[in-house]
């Protein structure tokens, strides 16, 4: 069910119209994992059964670690986790292992065959979440986050994994961050200018911007793309590169808006990272629920920065490599997270080793060249088959010419512009053009409203949807 469908906005209408009604008020945990379960199942109701079976084994091994045999902790919480990522790897990889290796002719139908459910990425990670926390006893106010009631658990957790919002395309949300926030909600303390802006912003990023931009960054996909030049090449590229980001960033806000419409704060997934001046920046800015759960969960646990230099580099590499892997069962995902552990570990290394005064153009020269590094590496995302990335490489070199396609170029800079003008706006926001940003900042969202009436694209998939 798309966030841009007339279906998911009368689901929410309806949730809402019931959730602050007064005499239902102990219900609305239950109600909104009823629309949790009907917004998951709409277009394939046998997923459904994954879902609750990731929610049931997540249940049963974070109370049990709790409040089980307290010599078996361990040993619980290992299964658990284990557990997420059988269920990960079977659902998702089992068609990049078939590609792979040589499986009996059978085995290897059958693997390729294993459907990926939407959002498996997501629920099985809030999954591992829950495990961990509860195993390193992180605690609310000197309470644990696990109810003694094992129904009173198994209730919360279930709205914990399945909550509608955030289900198939994040942010993902640690279980320390959300299971505290379940209790009672009241109308009169929903911030209807937060919800405002982060549902407008979200809606117009996805539906004027990256609904209309792709209609242009499609050429990208093989073969059109050979018989195109290089500067349309070029700018296609780059179009794709304010089209990912308005799409996965548009659906975050949408979340998160309409998370606090029910009393329920979500953190930010996205801080104008395309304003980044060095890698490791870029990925404090960029799915930042994913950043910080692979540093969280994998980087510091693998030991950090804490075992010597070349450790960390090793570190960096394994957890990036991994995160690339974790948005696509393709080599090329593998790749595109190597090229940016690489560039995290160079960086790194640079500067241990040299230091640079961060004058103005400076800074500008380091933005640019992160932002040209960040969209070329894009090109493995829109381009899974690797060998469709060194062909389009080819065609950049071999396509020359002072000849390129006017349509699509001119339609992709005035649907890229936004995003530009999205960042330059916090870049002026941040010196002395804020207060007169802020005086005409609903003059924006009623521009933006606007064109999200008048000129939306033809509706299309959220491209997260795939991981």
């Amino acid at each position: 069910m798309l966030f841009n469908s007339f279906i998911f906005i009368g689901l929410v209408i309806a949730t809402f119209l019931l959730y602050y009604i007064p005499r239902f008020s102990k219900f609305q945990v239950h109600l909104l994992i009823l629309t949790s379960l009907v917004f998951y199942s709409w277009h394939n109701p046998i997923l459904l059964l994954l879902l609750l079976g990731s929610a049931g084994i997540n249940i049963l091994s974070s109370y049990y670690v709790v409040y089980g045999n307290p010599d078996r902790r361990k040993t619980l919480a290992i299964a658990g986790v284990a557990s997420n990522l059988l269920i990960l790897s079977f659902f998702k990889y089992s068609g990049l292992l078939a590609g792979t290796f040589s499986f009996n002719e059978d085995i290897g139908e059958f693997l390729l065959t294993i459907p990926l459910p939407i959002g498996i990425s997501f629920f099985t990670f809030q999954g591992i979440s829950l495990v961990v926390d509860v195993f390193k006893e992180r605690h609310h106010e000197n309470e644990s986050i696990v109810s003694k009631s094992l129904a009173t658990h198994a209730r919360k957790t279930l709205f914990f994994i399945s909550f509608f919002p955030q289900l198939v395309a994040g942010p993902i949300v640690k279980a320390h961050d959300f299971l505290p926030q379940i209790k009672t909600k009241y109308l009169k303390d929903v911030r209807w200018d937060l919800v405002f802006k982060s549902v407008v912003l979200g809606y117009f990023l996805k539906m004027v911007v990256a609904d209309n931009l792709k209609d242009y960054t499609f050429w990208i996909e093989y073969p059109f793309f050979l018989k195109k030049d290089t500067i349309t090449l070029l700018t296609m590229l780059f179009g794709y590169s304010c089209q990912i980001f308005a799409d996965f960033a548009g659906y975050s806000l949408i979340a998160i808006g309409i998370s606090r419409m029910f009393g329920y704060n979500l953190k930010d997934n996205f801080n104008f990272p395309y304003i980044a001046s060095s890698f490791r920046e870029f990925w404090k800015r960029w799915h930042i629920s994913l950043s910080s759960f692979l540093q969280e969960y994998l980087y510091i646990p693998l030991g950090g920065n804490r075992k010597g230099k070349y450790r960390t580099y090793i570190n960096l590499m394994i957890t990036m490599v991994l995160g690339g892997l974790w948005h696509g069962a393709a080599w090329s995902y593998a790749v595109w997270g190597a090229f940016h552990g690489i560039a995290l570990a160079v960086e790194r290394f640079l500067t241990d080793r040299i230091t640079i005064k961060a004058g103005r153009f400076i800074i500008v020269i380091k933005r640019l060249m992160v932002f040209v590094f960040i969209t070329f590496a894009w090109l493995l995302f829109k381009l899974p088959e690797f060998t469709h990335v060194i062909e389009y490489f080819k065609a950049l070199y071999t396509n020359a010419s002072l000849h390129f396609d006017i349509t699509i170029c001119t339609r992709i800079l005035v649907y890229s512009s936004p995003i530009f003008i999205y960042h330059a706006l916090y870049l002026l926001k941040k010196k002395k053009y804020e207060k007169v940003i802020n005086k005409y900042s609903y003059a924006f969202y009623g521009v933006m409203l606007f064109l999200i009436v008048t000129n939306s694209g033809i509706p299309g998939s959220f491209i997260y949807f795939q991981f």
